[in-house]
């Protein structure tokens, strides 16, 4: 009887001190980090330091004067995602975005705290499914030398983003590309072409990181069929990529978004299921003077990718919002004639 009240008494100090433990450890809980489990809500501003040069000056909606970066943050953005061009010009609408630009970009993003992610187009300007220009220092350069040309171009403005201490989240392998990337020897009716080249800027980048998601992205999210097309030949021609990125824009396709939300939940479902990568609306925009009706899409976009099973649906970016009509001549930003942030642009409060 006596070892046994020996043994209870130990037994009972010691579930004391695991007590005392317990209650000591959870007042310095483990911190996680966010990007862990995060949504990512998101903003393009390539044309954000252009519009600051020129003088352009954006408020708060008491009318006080803020950082432009700041305010998109303030209503919920948490990702900045930045074009890099090769060898750009000067032109403040279809230039700038160089190398060293975007570094400088990334690096004040982070600063304040956002997430990043950059955007190669492989080109001087702009790229998209109705233009896929070679840069011009690489106009006549073999198919060889592409590979080397994509890998080289990746690899070089992501370590300058790691020596300036930015390492992006997500690295897109080209902007929009249905139809392949420096044509004609990167055109998608050369498969096996374009898989090569895409390749090449994927091992770029996990040379740089290994962690870096890369993205491969084409346009119309709300078009299934098309992305079938796509992903079934990048299936078949091996090429390596972590997210299907996805633009969805109802302006250009002239209907509403209440017509093809429903598209793009299956769209986004059938990636996920078919191919077993993640998802993400890397660009999305509404007409500025519907505001309204571009901010209820913009609820109804964010809570269709949030519904992807597994929480495989990343996030949702608006593209170029700060963009402001009188100074870019873009239909689609979410900013107002006085420099203030669009109500809009709440849906991602």
């Amino acid at each position: 009887m006596k070892n046994f009240r020996i043994s209870l008494l130990f037994s009972s100090i010691l579930l004391v001190s695991m007590l005392f433990s317990s209650c000591t450890k959870a007042q310095t809980p483990v911190v996680i980090p966010p990007t862990l489990f995060s949504f990512s809500k998101g903003a393009d501003v390539g044309w954000l330091p252009q519009m600051e040069a020129t003088g352009f000056q954006f408020y708060d909606t008491d009318g006080s004067k803020k950082d432009g970066l700041q305010l998109l943050k303030d209503r919920g953005i948490n990702t900045i995602r930045l074009r890099v061009w090769v060898n750009p010009s000067n032109d403040k609408i279809n230039g700038h975005c160089s190398k060293d630009e975007t570094v400088a970009m990334a690096l004040r993003a982070k600063n304040l705290g956002m997430r990043i992610m950059i955007d190669f187009h492989y080109s001087d300007s702009w790229a998209d499914p109705s233009k896929q220009n070679k840069p011009s220092a690489w106009a006549n350069h073999s198919f060889t030398q592409l590979l080397n040309d994509v890998y080289n171009h990746t690899f070089e403005v992501l370590n300058a983003l790691k020596i300036a201490g930015v390492t992006p989240e997500w690295v897109q392998i080209g902007n929009e590309i249905p139809g392949g990337m420096l044509w004609p020897e990167g055109n998608s009716s050369n498969f096996a072409q374009l898989a090569q080249l895409l390749n090449k800027g994927y091992d770029a980048t996990k040379a740089i990181d290994a962690s870096i998601k890369v993205i491969v992205h084409i346009d119309e999210g709300n078009n299934n069929s098309k992305f079938r097309w796509f992903f079934d030949n990048a299936t078949t021609y091996n090429v390596k990529y972590d997210v299907i990125g996805m633009s969805y824009y109802p302006y250009w396709i002239k209907s509403d978004y209440t017509t093809t939300i429903a598209d793009l939940q299956n769209n986004l479902n059938d990636m996920v299921s078919r191919y077993g990568k993640e998802v993400m609306v890397v660009e999305v925009g509404g007409d500025y003077t519907l505001v309204q009706n571009t901010k209820d899409m913009l609820v109804a976009v964010i809570a269709a990718v949030k519904a992807v099973p597994n929480n495989k649906g990343l996030g949702v970016i608006y593209w170029e919002p700060e963009g402001e009509k009188t100074w870019s001549g873009y239909q689609l930003n979410a900013w107002q004639s006085d420099g203030k942030p669009s109500p809009a642009l709440d849906a991602f409060k």
